[in-house]
């Protein structure tokens, strides 16, 4: 009895949670088509284009949480798409609802500097710093519900 409990434990803890962050990745490129440049445990990081990349984070038991990183002041929509392709795939909140929000929360921060939306049991945050070396947007989504 004690083998057949101690497998069943096995088979619900083991396999299941074994590479999640694995999982996460291989859902973020299949939904963005960004290309993995590299990984760790718990971290990953794409290349979507020249100007834009995503970095991933899926330390449980911390929420997960994508981000987009565009070197410009201005994303174009398709960092929007991008972003809520990617933020779907990490949160299971619509890619349209992440996009929209990301828009509000970029929109805020580029008077405000920084600025969180909630939206769909996520939050989204962005800012936009502006450096010597020119200026950054940084979105991400971050899991603020159970998913299950």
């Amino acid at each position: 009895m004690r083998a057949i409990t101690f497998g069943l434990v096995l088979l619900v803890a083991g396999p299941a949670s074994a590479d999640e962050c694995g999982d996460l990745i291989g859902r973020v490129a299949a939904e963005t088509g960004a290309k993995l440049d590299d990984r760790s445990r718990d971290y990953a990081r794409f290349t979507a284009d020249a100007e834009t990349s995503l970095t991933l984070s899926c330390a449980a038991p911390h929420p997960s949480s994508v981000g987009a990183q565009y070197r410009g002041a201005n994303p174009p929509e398709a960092y929007y798409t991008l972003f809520g392709q990617a933020g779907h795939a990490v949160t299971g909140v619509a890619a349209g609802t992440v996009a929209a929000a990301a828009h509000r929360a970029r929109e805020a921060a580029s008077r405000l500097r920084h600025s969180n939306v909630e939206a769909g049991g996520a939050t989204i945050t962005c800012s936009v710093t502006r450096k010597d070396t020119g200026d950054l947007t940084l979105c991400a989504v971050i899991e603020t519900s159970d998913r299950s």
